[in-house]
């Protein structure tokens, strides 16, 4: 399968009106299966403000129904992300599945959310189930953990036992943390004889500072962006992940032992 992940412009809508276009341009040439995009892409991190505006809040959700009906430009047949959703009510920052002929498939919502300077997130969305469930994409089994819930790691360790075969991460993460992020990445791709996948956003201050990534289930990093190189597309086998289960590390959890 051939995968696209991503680095968006997210903090001038000029800016991700150009990485658009670019990205269509590259998807275009590469004709990628899927394509991974950040938390929120080409839309305003309305996590930045500490207290929540509904207004505010209603044309994110608006902006993210209309760059869902453009997401055919990217001729792909599938496209996986996270965007704001209303649902009676509750304020959520949901993943979804978008199939070029099927159209949209909600995923799971976040469910950890930090709260903190430039990431009050708790403020602005209300907590999903903490349910990691395994969905499909073609012939791809993958579990999703939107950006912070890569790092609840009792999440992923259910992974193997429902042939997960990639861990999708659309991010919206801080350029300092970036080698943690990385480092985490791999060392959950290990743990689970997953690929890692994960687009993030860049914004010029650093609040969220790139880089995406293919990592496959050895923790070999296949693919990175970069703002020299911000989409990048690379084939990659699955039939990798079912065989790396089968050995250690991996299959020693297969049958825990009782408590």
């Amino acid at each position: 399968m051939r995968i696209t992940v991503c680095e968006i412009r997210g903090d001038d809508p000029a800016s991700a009106q150009e990485d658009w276009t670019r990205l269509c341009q590259h998807t275009a040439k590469h004709q990628p299966d899927l394509v991974l995009l950040p938390e929120f892409a080409f839309l305003p991190a309305v996590w930045e403000q500490a207290r929540f505006d509904q207004t505010v809040w209603n044309d994110a959700v608006a902006q993210a129904e209309q760059r869902v009906e453009r997401l055919g430009e990217l001729r792909c047949t599938w496209v996986l992300g996270a965007f704001p959703v209303s649902r009676s009510g509750r304020p959520l920052n949901q993943g979804f599945l978008w199939h070029r002929e099927q159209g949209l498939v909600p995923l799971r919502c976040k469910a950890y959310l930090p709260n903190e300077a430039g990431g009050w997130e708790a403020t602005w969305f209300d907590r999903g189930e903490a349910v990691f469930p395994a969905f499909a994409a073609g012939d791809l089994v993958f579990g999703l953990n939107i950006c912070t819930e890569l790092w609840a790691l009792d999440s992923v360790c259910g992974y193997p036992a429902q042939g997960v075969q990639a861990i999708v991460t659309p991010r919206a993460s801080g350029q300092a943390t970036t080698e943690r992020w990385v480092a985490l990445a791999k060392t959950i791709a290990v743990r689970c004889g997953a690929y890692s996948l994960s687009s993030n956003r860049r914004h010029a201050d650093g609040a969220c500072g790139g880089v995406g990534w293919i990592i496959d289930p050895k923790g070999a990093e296949i693919a990175r962006t970069s703002q020299a190189e911000p989409f990048v597309t690379r084939e990659i086998d699955l039939s990798q992940s079912k065989a790396a289960q089968s050995v250690y590390p991996r299959y020693v959890f297969a049958n825990p032992p009782r408590r």
